[in-house]
């Protein structure tokens, strides 16, 4: 704890006010379920990994689908080594690059357009907001599949209601769930199917360790 403890210590509200400023997606793609990641969730799960468990100060994260950049920034701004940013999405990342401009911290995160399946390499810590698997069926098994080939530790957001599967199918890889935090997603209208000005998901934050 020692290192960890001479870091200085990010405020959480700070922290959420910075991410707050991030730009979302203008125009979202539904088949990518690119739901941009609300602030004070972001700030949550960024704050448990990092000064719950030691995750992110000083160590080398990963952002899967990445999206504009929320999870990726707020690690870089909570003090991550390095952080890389991996979406199929071009026009996502081009826009994540812009936001790590602003908010002061592009060079110490590095963007990636590239499938999950191109990607290689090591890594302390995955931090990411996957598909659910609503729309193209096991995104979700796929991306929880890549994180754990990569890295030590894993956080992953996973609707609550398919935490069964998450459980069996992450002990099929040989993980192990250390932590489980039952958080709530606010999603605004942003499709067009979307009837209510905004929508309300039960979801889990995972935390699981690779290798038992």
């Amino acid at each position: 704890m020692g290192r960890f403890m001479r870091e200085r210590m990010v405020r959480k509200r700070d922290l959420e006010i910075a991410i707050s400023k991030i730009s979302p997606h203008p125009k979202p793609k539904i088949y990518l379920e690119q739901y941009t990641i609300p602030p004070e969730v972001a700030t949550e799960i960024l704050f448990i990994a990092a000064y719950i468990f030691d995750d992110v100060v000083g160590k080398k994260v990963v952002d899967l689908g990445c999206g504009t950049g929320r999870l990726a920034i707020g690690s870089a701004l909570l003090g991550a080594g390095e952080v890389f940013g991996f979406d199929i999405d071009s026009a996502a990342v081009k826009i994540a690059q812009k936001n790590a401009t602003a908010a002061g911290v592009n060079e110490k995160v590095q963007w990636v357009i590239s499938d999950i399946d191109a990607i290689t390499g090591r890594c302390d810590t995955v931090i990411m907001n996957p598909p659910f698997g609503t729309r193209v069926k096991h995104m979700d098994k796929l991306f929880l599949s890549k994180a754990m080939a990569i890295a030590k530790v894993v956080y992953s957001l996973h609707k609550r209601s398919t935490r069964q599967y998450i459980l069996r199918f992450i002990d099929s890889k040989n993980g192990s769930v250390e932590t489980l935090f039952q958080m709530r997603l606010e999603i605004p209208r942003i499709f067009d199917f979307h009837r209510r000005k905004r929508y309300a998901v039960d979801v889990d934050l995972y935390r699981i360790l690779v290798g038992r």
